[in-house]
């Protein structure tokens, strides 16, 4: 599947697709308008399709900016769409790193300029989707976020 799946490209269920970028901040539009796509074969609504979107962004940014550090490497992308189900893989073989190990949410208790510096962006992600996991395979980073139709339960 190419950068753009979601023109001309109809996902039936269950489906897959998969699109393959470089690892860079160009290629996050060409990722949202897959996961956009993905999210509309599994018949998510606008705020499910959103969480998922916007969890996909953080992660492959991080990719992009900590993983690769600005050096050559692409990103494989594969969706699954079910019966109101989005799931979305990222793969990459940049540096070992599992964005759950050593997360801690963030200190909202405190002031902004007494908090640490980074990790709100994953707290967020991964926080708003239904179910994530990461596995390092064959030399290769695979996060999977799952995002389910339907208002989300509170937590």
């Amino acid at each position: 599947m190419g950068a753009s799946p979601h023109r001309g490209t109809r996902l039936t269920e269950p489906a897959t697709a998969e699109l393959h970028v470089p690892a860079t901040l160009g290629s996050l539009t060409a990722i949202a308008q897959f996961v956009r796509a993905v999210a509309v074969a599994a018949g998510l609504d606008r705020g499910a399709a959103y969480r998922l979107r916007l969890a996909v962004d953080e992660l492959a940014t991080n990719i992009v900016t900590h993983g690769y550090r600005g050096d050559e490497g692409r990103i494989t992308v594969l969706g699954r769409a079910g019966a109101g189900r989005a799931s979305i893989s990222l793969e990459d073989d940049a540096p070992a790193f599992d964005p759950v190990a050593g997360r801690l949410p963030p200190a909202t208790e405190l002031p902004p300029e007494r908090r640490r510096i980074g990790g709100l962006g994953i707290h967020l992600a991964l926080t708003s989707v239904d179910d994530f996991g990461y596995v390092r395979r064959e030399g290769r980073n695979i996060s999977t976020l799952t995002v389910l139709a339907g208002p989300r339960p509170r937590r």
